[in-house]
């Protein structure tokens, strides 16, 4: 039998990552398992708001590609507004398979152990250990396990949660090359997909295109209107590789903790409802469920069950407002777009949201009213 970790952790993404590096830092015995080879490409638009620097004490900047100044709003692929962001806190765009593995190496270089191309196959929990079995034939033992696989992971079921509180969204990504990076806007097109949007979030070296579509979707055909909106920028997505693959959005709160395991990440759905940011939370997931783990291990007896409280009160809270928004905003778009997206001031808001200088409690319930009354 192998070694007794502190805490096992499933899925070496950013909530994954980003507990190891916490508790590997306090001097906990960490274990990663990741089932790919890093750095592995994963589909993701890359956006990250800068307020995750305050929660690490080393610098991002190695795993930042793009530093972006401003956005650009369309509908139905006319009737544009250009905004500028704040110069001195600007959004990050990230490529995630160098950002996984930037995160994974800080943790690293802490003292936690990574065992990548590596599958769980099963879990069985016992009295004073959690047993993790994996493709290999080899079995590691942890005192604790966070389950950070994903959305689609299998670790939530195999760990006994009952069917998880989510929407499920699906997304259609490509990744396109371009040798001389000029633009530094992102891009959002509402309008040609309902309900949901486009995007198109610029690298260092090439563009992500994506698609996001919520709720019922009809027969849309997803590949076809993200090759007309590509057309917009010069791009050619016949050669394209395409990833598709669904999003599980918050959908209000659950049980996250078992006796000895935690969900986090999309594993947690804690994806935002409204814009679909993964990153942040994820992260923000990792690094309680991370606070959890060293207390337990500390003898809280309470410490698992804090953390589904925490992640309600402290995440929760606000997503209630970003499914509101979310309602109120797809079953309008044209109005949505007509009266909130093409305000300025409302594009800014939003940015600070996700920058998390404000709260959507803040200002949600005065959105809805403006868009409620404008339906009525």
């Amino acid at each position: 039998m192998s070694r007794l970790y502190d805490c096992i952790i499933v899925g070496a993404g950013p909530a994954g990552a980003s507990a190891a590096y916490h508790l590997a830092k306090q001097g906990h015995a960490v274990l990663m398992i990741e089932k790919e080879t890093l750095p592995r490409y994963k589909p993701c638009g890359g956006g990250v708001a800068p307020i995750i620097q305050e929660w690490f004490d080393f610098d991002f900047s190695p795993a930042i590609s793009l530093k972006v100044t401003g956005s650009r709003y369309t509908w139905n692929q006319a009737d544009a507004l250009e905004v500028s962001l704040d110069q001195t806190q600007p959004l990050w765009m990230v490529r995630r398979e160098v950002f996984d593995q930037f995160l994974v190496q800080q943790g690293q270089k802490q003292g936690a152990d990574l065992k990548e191309n590596t599958l769980v196959t099963g879990v069985e929990p016992q009295i004073d250990k959690i047993l993790v079995q994996t493709r290999h034939g080899s079995t590691f033992q942890g005192r604790y396990l966070i389950a950070a696989d994903g959305g689609r992971g299998p670790l939530a079921t195999w760990l006994g949660f009952k069917k998880r509180k989510r929407i499920l969204a699906g997304a259609l990504e490509t990744e396109v090359p371009i040798s001389d990076q000029r633009d530094q806007r992102i891009h959002f097109e509402f309008g040609m997909v309902k309900p949901g949007y486009l995007w198109n979030f610029p690298k260092a070296d090439g563009y992500s295109l994506g698609i996001g579509a919520f709720s019922k979707r009809g027969s849309q055909n997803l590949r076809q209107i993200l090759a007309d909106y590509a057309r917009l920028f010069e791009v050619d997505l016949k050669e394209a590789r395409h990833w598709g693959h669904p999003i599980s959005l918050w959908n209000g709160d659950q049980t996250l903790h078992t006796d000895r395991a935690l969900l986090a990440g999309e594993a947690a759905c804690v994806v935002d409802p409204f814009t679909a940011e993964g990153i942040r939370p994820a992260i923000f997931s990792g690094i309680k469920a991370a606070a959890a783990i060293a207390g337990a291990l500390q003898g809280e007896s309470e410490a698992l069950a804090n953390y589904s409280c925490a992640i309600a009160q402290e995440w929760g809270k606000e997503m209630i407002w970003a499914r509101r928004l979310a309602d109120t905003f797809y079953r309008f778009p044209a109005l949505g777009y007509r009266i909130g997206v093409k305000r300025a001031s409302a594009t800014r808001t939003l940015v600070k949201i996700a920058t998390g200088e404000l709260k959507y409690s803040r200002v949600a319930q005065r959105g809805l009213q403006r868009l409620t009354s404008f339906a009525r």
